[in-house]
């Protein structure tokens, strides 16, 4: 047997080892695996998503300006009235008692009062001149001397009354004439009392949506007590509350995808219109409403709505994950990239910012590597490296940044 042979396999054995050892060193002078992100240009989508609920822009408390028991109630929750439909109706005897006094006075006054003091002025003025014609006989009769000074002067007295009693009844009759004050006054007495019997008919004054009733046939009815709520007739808006750190980005006329949360499969677009000019101190957001124009059928008061309102698009973006972003700080960030197997920190200037990625305007190009989480990586710049290559988060189009909804935004 030859010896040669049977020593070769002792001899492999340490060379193996040698050979494994360099290529652990080898891979140990090459640095760990970190997971990495490598940069594309892809569209992008900048949001601001929050939850609101849909209100009228205003809202009728109608009752009553009346004390009374109801009598009927016309309308319910749900139901859509329009001007001068009867919403409920009262009664109220009195009310009605005052106004057939206001229209007996009337009536008095016109088929009766008036007439007498007509016939009392011409009675009157017809003593009157009766009175007038027997003074200037009298004072004939002085002056041929065939009865005395004193009779004339008796004469004289008697037109003098006789002319006051006239100028009374003239007075009197002018006051009850027609349109004149007395005659106004009743009228006048007779409007209010109508006016306040119409009251006891609560009608709607605009065309909307009854909301809510607070009253049934039998309850009694003060003016303190709001019987019906009524969703007027008009634009119907979200209101919308969200972080003050949004407002740099937020303008009006921006479009905003809408979703009732009872009709998911039902979204609908709304713009915004308001901006409101101040902050909640105790919960750090700001006031939005966004028109809705059309209406969904299907919308309701205060249903809840997720909104996603556009504030960015970018067909064609250079876009970094922003768990790969450092030292974020008035639109510039740091990246730490992989280049020829060392990191290297780059200082990026930040455009769009989307929910899971971010737009690069400078600092990095398309194809650079970047480390995954960067914030927990404990290596300093120019450490070695070698990367494990992660999907880009979101998708085409950054889906993370907004919710996905049919929805044409023309």
């Amino acid at each position: 047997m030859n010896l040669a042979v049977l020593k070769r396999p002792i001899v492999l054995v340490p060379v193996l080892g040698l050979l494994l050892a360099a290529f652990v060193l080898w891979r140990s002078l090459q640095g760990p695996v970190l997971d990495a992100y490598r940069l594309e240009s892809r569209p992008l989508v900048q949001t601001v998503v929050a939850t609101g609920r849909v209100i009228t822009t205003s809202r009728a408390q109608v009752g009553s300006e009346v004390t009374g028991v109801v009598l009927e109630r016309r309308v319910k929750e749900g139901d859509r009235v329009k001007p001068g439909d009867v919403l409920l109706v009262l009664r109220a005897d009195d009310l009605a008692a005052k106004v057939r006094e206001a229209e007996g006075a009337l009536r008095s006054l016109l088929t009766s009062t008036r007439p007498q003091a007509d016939a009392a002025l011409r009675q009157a003025e017809g003593q009157l001149a009766q009175a007038s014609r027997e003074r200037a006989r009298r004072a004939d009769l002085v002056a041929r001397q065939l009865v005395s000074r004193e009779q004339a002067e008796q004469a004289e007295q008697a037109e003098t009354v006789a002319r006051a009693a006239a100028d009374r009844a003239r007075v009197a009759a002018a006051a009850l004439a027609s349109g004149a004050s007395e005659e106004a006054q009743l009228r006048e007495r007779l409007a209010a009392a109508k006016a306040q019997l119409a009251k006891t008919v609560l009608r709607a004054d605009r065309p909307g949506l009854v909301l809510t009733r607070n009253a049934e046939p039998g309850d009694l009815v003060q003016p303190s007590r709001v019987l019906f709520e009524i969703a007027l007739d008009g634009a119907t808006e979200i209101l919308l509350p969200v972080d003050e750190k949004n407002l740099s980005v937020l303008k009006l006329g921006q479009r905003a995808a809408c979703v009732a949360d009872a009709f998911a499969d039902r979204p609908f677009t709304a713009v915004l219109g308001f901006i409101a000019p101040s902050i909640d101190a105790q919960r750090g957001t700001a006031d939005l409403r966004l028109t809705v124009d059309p209406v969904p059928d299907f919308l309701r008061q205060d249903m809840t709505v997720s909104v996603n309102i556009e504030t960015g698009r970018r067909d064609a973006a250079l876009v970094v994950p922003n768990d790969a972003l450092l030292d974020i700080a008035d639109g510039h960030a740091a990246v730490l990239a992989v280049r020829d197997g060392r990191i290297a920190r780059l200082d990026v200037t930040l455009g769009l910012r989307g929910l899971s990625t971010s737009e690069v305007l400078s600092g990095a190009t398309s194809g650079d590597s970047v480390l995954a989480g960067a914030a927990g990586v404990k290596r300093a710049a120019g450490s070695r490296v070698r990367t494990k290559l992660l999907p880009l988060p979101g998708g085409a189009g950054d889906a993370s940044t907004r919710r996905e909804l049919p929805v044409n935004f023309n």
